[in-house]
């Protein structure tokens, strides 16, 4: 292959960033629809062909796994032959390999287990109620968080002071006995892939030098989207004698909140000295004015390294800025404009609507039936497919009648209350038999059970029976509101800390707005 195959189409900074010396390293600054996938894959293909490494010395890290079913890909297009043997997958992914190649030198077994995150709910819990701490006190959500949280920044239990906060020494006793358990039991859980293959390295000085002579160049995408443990991973691996090449855009930066480091980003330049800065700024995705407005909004973030974006696609359409009085006027708006779109010709396949949450998407919707225009809900289902609502209207429909079934089924145990299935299966066995509903067949067989699933079911029918009471002369939404705060779904959500449970709290909230706008319409 020679060197026009690889850098026909390219534009002057992606030339100059996929043929830099291969003795540099290399930040590269690029900004959204600046072909950074490009610059990456095309950058391999040169080190290949041009420079005569082996596929095996090439280390490439992305965010995704499509990302890295991508990369691969394209590259062997562009190489004309398979690349199997070459590391080329996400952190996860990689650390894995890792310890998979080397489980006996990281303390492991050879056949470790992967632990999902229920899994690792369900363990935590189990582990808490073995040992007599109160959920109620300490949601196991928010100690799972805090456990996945230190192994982020790479910290062990015995690492961390507690000081004189009580929750967490009550999080340090739950993390210990946790891992106490995944060592017996062979698990490993995701956090731990990226510290123990961490700590395997930086542990064992023999196999630290052969990767890290092994891979003379190490590619990271989406650089400013590293956590602390990925990056002291990315800098244990670099000897100083193998070159890194890091491709990320700090105005891009948007998981702050399950761990990400922006400085990471900013970091670079004092720890990978000395190291080129490259900045892609030709943007292939968007308009002129498109571009303008963006420059002029990122220029107010601070401590960015610098970056404006430009595209020779011409200005394209003005921006409309319209400040809706209501969620109702904005979705009013936006709906009509499209359908206007669609009268003068157009596909409504060619417009996209983009909210901030998923519980703005409701008021869309319903306009958008409204209109007779089809739609498509991508990242998501729509408002009223989402388990959160249906569990909502599940207590709304039971508390309008005992006799709804299905209702009964979703919500006995949700949020849970200590009613298993075996409780269950007796309800609806009394409810068959005696040709009754379940709700019904709940408050006679109760004084028949077993004391705790006994106690835990009259607290159920009652509960219904105690809304059933305080709903009768309320209004539609305020019927949804007390409903979601006595049925414990708000709390539930509160105190539920996995990446999810802010929005679905949200939609909650989006449903009692829902059952206004539909008492007024």
């Amino acid at each position: 292959m020679n060197l026009s195959e690889i850098t026909d189409g390219l534009n002057d900074k992606q030339n100059q960033s996929v043929t830099l010396d291969d003795t540099q390293n290399a930040l590269i600054l690029a900004g959204a629809g600046s072909g950074k996938t490009r610059v990456l894959t095309h950058r391999i293909a040169y080190l290949v062909t041009q420079k005569n490494r082996h596929i095996d010395a090439i280390l490439a890290v992305t965010f995704t796994n499509k990302a890295a079913k991508e990369m691969r890909e394209r590259l062997e297009m562009l190489l004309r032959r398979p690349i199997r043997s070459m590391w080329v997958g996400t952190f996860h992914g990689l650390a894995h390999r890792l310890l998979r190649a080397h489980p006996l030198e990281a303390n492991l077994s050879t056949q470790f287990q992967i632990l999902d995150q229920q899994d690792q709910f369900r363990i935590v819990k189990r582990l808490m109620k073995e040992n007599q701490i109160d959920e109620s006190k300490y949601p196991v959500r928010k100690i799972q968080w805090f456990i996945n949280q230190q192994k982020d920044e790479g910290i062990r239990p015995g690492d961390i002071d507690a000081g004189y906060n009580y929750f967490v020494k009550q999080s340090i006793k739950v993390f210990e006995l946790y891992e106490v358990h995944c060592k017996a039991n062979e698990l490993i859980d995701f956090a731990e892939l990226l510290v123990r293959s961490y700590e395997l390295l930086k542990n064992n000085a023999e196999l630290l030098a052969h990767y890290q002579n092994r891979f003379e160049h190490i590619l990271v995408d989406e650089f400013q989207d590293t956590n602390t443990i990925q990056y002291k991973w990315i800098k244990l691996l670099s000897s100083g004698k193998n070159q890194i090449f890091c491709v990320g855009d700090d105005d891009q930066s948007i998981y702050g909140w399950r761990g990400a480091k922006i400085e990471n980003i900013q970091k670079l330049e004092s720890d990978f000295h000395p190291i080129q800065t490259i900045r892609l700024e030709q943007n292939y995705r968007s308009t002129g004015n498109i571009l303008g407005a963006s420059n002029a909004l990122i220029a107010n973030n601070s401590n960015r390294l610098g970056k404006s974006l430009w595209t020779d696609s011409g200005n394209g359409d003005l921006i409309d800025i319209y400040e809706a009085r209501t969620e109702t006027d904005e979705a009013d708006y936006v709906v009509s404009a499209i359908q206007k779109y669609i009268d003068d010709g157009a596909s409504a396949s060619e417009c996209a609507i983009l909210y901030r949450s998923n519980a703005q998407s409701r008021g869309f919707e319903e306009r958008l039936i409204k209109y007779n225009i089809p739609y498509v809900i991508y990242g998501g289902l729509r408002f009223f497919e989402r388990a959160e609502i249906k569990d909502a209207l599940c207590y709304l429909r039971l508390i309008e009648s005992t006799a709804d079934n299905v209702a009964f089924e979703r919500v006995v145990n949700f949020p849970t209350r200590g009613i298993g299935n075996a409780t269950i299966e007796k309800v609806r066995e009394f409810a068959r038999d005696n040709h009754t509903t379940l709700f019904q067949a709940a408050i006679e067989i109760s004084p028949s059970l077993p004391t705790r699933a006994s106690n835990a079911l009259i607290g159920f029918t009652q509960l219904i029976e105690q809304m059933c009471d305080d709903a009768k002369h309320l209004e539609l939404s305020e019927k949804v509101a007390h409903l979601i705060k006595a049925s414990g779904l708000i709390e539930h959500y509160s105190n539920d800390k996995t990446d999810k449970a802010g929005s679905k709290k949200e939609n909650l909230e989006e449903l009692i707005s829902a059952a206004k706008q539909y008492a007024h319409d």
